[in-house]
């Protein structure tokens, strides 16, 4: 189940505090999503569509999906960083000297389909000028169905981007640079945002990144959550502008949405 959102901040999500306690209390039964972060918490690595899931990694429960049964609809809400976001993202993925100020960006819910079919609400802060967008793609996603793991900010992962990408993660907004590199990643911007980045690794001269994601380089085997060329998620975002990173040269970023 999805981790807990912070207090409600805005008259918008009064249309649907509602969705969010069913949406919690669906899972109540102790999903690891719920739970603390620990250093070592043992978890399943996906299985190709069909197959069982057998083996484990450190981070990151990867299941194949059930059948999308929950048929509640999609919801979403965009509000500017107030104080209680701040609060939580200043020190961490935002601080001074990012290329973009608090004022630039915003805070959005968006719903999503996660492992076992089941409706959650998940959280990214993205471009201000991007988030109507944003949110419009990820109503595509949801009405496809596509399974999600989690949705939560990366501060919830310290802003530690790799934690993230273990956990299968996806999110958006992280002022840091290109990994390796002292320029800007299109995250500290808030335009790029990374779905199911255990699953849909960075795969460059040899090496993948998270190296935990390595089951899930090879690209000829279809896996729950996965991106490939052609889909419906790839389309989702490249028919509005966007770029995918599993059409990369030099590399491939299968988890990677850009906007340019």
């Amino acid at each position: 189940m999805q981790r807990a959102l912070v207090p409600v901040r805005s008259s918008r999500w009064c249309s649907f505090a509602a969705v969010i306690v069913v949406a919690l209390c669906t899972g109540c039964g102790g999903d690891r999503a719920d739970q603390p972060i620990t250093a070592e918490p043992t978890t399943s690595v996906a299985a190709p569509l069909g197959e069982s899931t057998t083996s484990t990694a450190r981070r990151g429960t990867v299941l194949p999906p059930a059948p999308a049964t929950d048929d509640r609809p999609f919801v979403s809400s965009i509000d500017v960083i107030d104080a209680e976001v701040a609060d939580r993202v200043v020190g961490v993925s935002w601080r001074e000297g990012c290329p973009v100020p608090l004022s630039d960006l915003r805070y959005l819910t968006v719903s999503f389909t996660d492992f076992s079919g089941q409706a959650q609400v998940g959280e990214l802060i993205v471009a201000a000028d991007l988030a109507d967008e944003v949110v419009s793609i990820f109503a595509v996603l949801f009405a496809e169905r596509f399974p999600i793991e989690r949705m939560s900010l990366v501060d919830d992962y310290g802003g530690d981007d790799l934690t993230s990408m273990v956990d299968n993660n996806t999110s958006a907004f992280n002022c840091r640079f290109v990994d390796g590199s002292e320029k800007w990643s299109d995250h500290a911007f808030g335009r790029a945002i990374d779905i199911n980045p255990l699953i849909n690794p960075w795969v460059r001269a040899g090496s993948v990144s998270p190296v935990e994601g390595t089951p899930y380089a090879d690209r000829t085997v279809a896996r729950a959550g996965g991106i490939y060329d052609g889909s419906a998620v790839v389309a989702a975002f490249t028919d509005r502008g966007w770029t995918w990173g599993g059409n990369w040269e030099s590399s491939k970023d299968y988890q990677h949405f850009s906007a340019d």
